[in-house]
């Protein structure tokens, strides 16, 4: 979706419990996350490169300034979901990129979310020891 006010095309990501509303527009390749800079919101290069993986795959390196709000989970979380926004975002700016971002798998929902945890038992999953006498 296009904003008509600044003119940017804006998109929204999800991974787990994070949100991520991300606008670009044509320009140098700023990454403005939250007011900050990506590499002191991400703190992990690993992160960092996850949330840029759409440009590689579309060759965009530098091409674009990013703004973007993320909200909920972890950080591991709220970059999954930058890296969706942004892939959503590219293909609303240009429809050439959907095969190249759909074969790196960027624009597949991660649908996996934490298990709840039942009553009497210490986790989801995990069990109390068992004793038979």
């Amino acid at each position: 979706m296009k904003d008509s006010k600044t003119n940017e095309i804006v998109a929204t990501g999800r991974r787990k419990r994070a949100r991520a509303r991300v606008r670009i527009k044509p320009g140098t390749g700023k990454y403005i996350v939250n007011g900050v800079p990506i590499e002191n919101y991400l703190n992990r290069d690993t992160l960092v490169e996850m949330a840029r993986q759409p440009f590689g795959a579309t060759n965009t390196v530098d091409q674009y300034d990013i703004r973007a709000l993320c909200d909920g989970g972890g950080l591991a979380g709220q970059a999954g979901a930058l890296r969706m926004g942004l892939a959503r975002a590219l293909v609303e700016e240009n429809e050439a990129y959907r095969s190249a971002l759909r074969e790196d798998g960027l624009l597949t929902r991660d649908a996996r979310e934490v298990e709840r945890k039942k009553y009497g038992q210490p986790g989801a999953r995990k069990r109390f020891q068992f004793s038979k006498r």
